[in-house]
């Protein structure tokens, strides 16, 4: 492929969404983005965009060109800055995904990030949506469960964290409290709407509470975690911040499900600097102590 100018410049209509939005961002004429598409796709044989009321949308083949553009475009960008010995001045765009119930471990190395870097705008995702790195998505992932086994990523061991199921004072005293998993046929329960299959807390749940005995779900843990003090029904919540409720009850002790974290990041960007400048957080003594006092 002898056209970069033309690839950065698909790179910037998939990510502004449109003919316009490149130009501004590339500082050129629309005609200019227009030439640039038909020579790319006259290059590729094929169609890299189809235009829709939305805007311009990757085709197959789009997406695999914008995946190579991102991750060209970051190793330039972050061999440019070495050149020029700018180390510290990191700027631009840095993704993060994780799943919305491990963001209390996050946050610390998210603030702590930003202070030392405050050029760079964080964009954080949450969700069980697994981002696909190798396309861009994010430049690192902290997932839950098994460990990640896709050869192209670098994965790391992240703070694993321990759940169980919790009930308020108020719950208890109208339904009784259980003293086995045979008496929790007769209560009701909170959970998430939707969640990851392949966790071992979520087979749980469903081999065991008929989806008749779930009498709320919401895909924010804050609600949940309100829900469960308020009195709804049993839920799960980390056993390492429940106490910190005196209204909250742990049901079940025996039952505690432990989550490995992982973190995950894809081997072509992994020494990049924005991803470097992120690890060196988690891995500070800064982080690890603002981490304990959770």
């Amino acid at each position: 492929m002898e056209h970069w100018s033309e690839v950065r410049t698909a790179y910037f209509v998939a990510q502004t969404g449109s003919i316009s939005g490149a130009a501004r961002a590339l500082g050129v004429h629309r005609a200019t983005i227009l030439r640039h598409l038909d020579v790319i796709e006259q290059e590729l044989g094929t169609k890299v965009f189809l235009r829709d009321a939305k805007g311009y949308q990757l085709t197959e083949v789009g997406e695999d060109l914008l995946r190579v553009a991102k991750l060209t475009n970051e190793q330039l960008s972050d061999f440019a800055r070495r050149s020029k010995g700018r180390q510290g001045e990191l700027r631009g765009e840095f993704i993060l995904t994780s799943l919305d119930s491990i963001s209390d471990l996050v946050m610390p190395a998210v603030k702590l990030f930003s202070r030392q870097h405050p050029k760079i705008r964080i964009r954080w995702l949450t969700g069980s949506e697994l981002m696909k790195l190798e396309y861009g998505q994010a430049h690192v992932a902290i997932r839950s469960g098994e460990k990640p086994q896709d050869d192209d990523y670098v994965v790391l061991p992240f703070t694993p964290l321990s759940y169980g199921l919790y009930a308020s004072e108020e719950y208890l005293r109208q339904y009784g409290a259980p003293v086995n998993e045979q008496d929790l046929a007769a209560h009701q329960f909170v959970t998430v709407d939707s969640a990851p299959e392949r966790l071992a807390v979520v087979k749980w749940f469903n081999e065991v509470v008929p989806s008749e005995q779930v009498v709320c779900t919401s895909n924010n843990r804050e609600i949940l975690e309100r829900a469960i003090i308020e009195g709804i029904g049993i839920g799960l919540m980390q056993c390492q911040s429940s106490p910190t409720s005196s209204n909250l009850r742990r049901v079940l002790p025996d039952l505690q499900w432990d989550f490995s974290n992982w973190i995950v990041t894809h081997g072509d960007l992994h020494r990049t600097e924005k991803i470097q400048a992120f690890l060196t957080i988690l891995k500070s003594d800064e982080y690890k102590e603002a981490v304990a006092t959770l």
